[in-house]
């Protein structure tokens, strides 16, 4: 999708000094049967410029066909659209020397909320028939920190969404509201066998009502 310029000009000149790097749009059909919305794109992500195409994208892929979709047929987003990196040093104990490294994070609420504009756009450009946010950090950027995933996943609901509010320091519910369905997030899989069943029948759950 292509965002305001302005915008997004401003977003990268406030986080200019956050452990953030590169850039990735949303990306698919702007008449999707399902809008998802994801974390923060990762290290494969903004290599590719395609969101999920790391690991965690093969299990998306496998799950979108289990319920005949394509990619042509969703939305793709997140609430951070840089990859969130911390720095790590070891030493090596045969040099001598320090070896950085620089993996994946977590997005901060800070980090969060100075991209709420683009997701705000988005979802208002798209008027998505379903929002499904996947994970805790997109599930509580639009619904608020006292929802968790493992308590709202594969349920269906109607709900006004957090948007970000007038003075740009926090948000108010939007005048509108969306069918939610909370899935867990593709890469929780790969930390925990066990939801593997889990996660499959949430997506059926969602076929039946598409």
């Amino acid at each position: 999708m292509d965002y305001p310029e302005k915008l997004v000009k401003q977003i990268l000149a406030d986080t200019k000094d956050m452990p953030l790097e590169g850039f990735l749009s949303g990306q698919g059909s702007i008449e999707p049967k399902v809008m998802f919305v994801g974390e923060a794109p990762g290290r494969t992500e903004i290599e590719t410029h395609i969101p999920f195409s790391g690991q965690a994208g093969k299990w998306l892929d496998e799950w979108l066909e289990s319920i005949n979709l394509k990619r042509d047929d969703i939305y793709i987003t997140s609430v951070v659209r840089s990859r969130p990196f911390h720095t790590r040093k070891k030493l090596n104990k045969k040099t001598g020397e320090f070896a950085f490294s620089h993996p994946n994070r977590t997005p901060t609420k800070k980090e969060i909320l100075i991209h709420a504009p683009l997701i705000d756009f988005e979802i208002e450009s798209i008027n998505p028939k379903i929002l499904a946010p996947m994970g805790n950090s997109a599930l509580q950027r639009l619904l608020g920190n006292q929802y968790k995933i493992s308590d709202w996943h594969g349920k269906i609901f109607d709900s006004k969404i957090q948007v970000l509010n007038d003075e740009a320091n926090g948000y108010q519910l939007s005048q509108e509201t969306y069918k939610i369905f909370p899935l867990y997030h593709p890469a929780a899989i790969l930390y925990n066998g066990k939801l593997k069943k889990v996660i499959e029948d949430d997506w059926q759950k969602l076929k039946n009502n598409l």
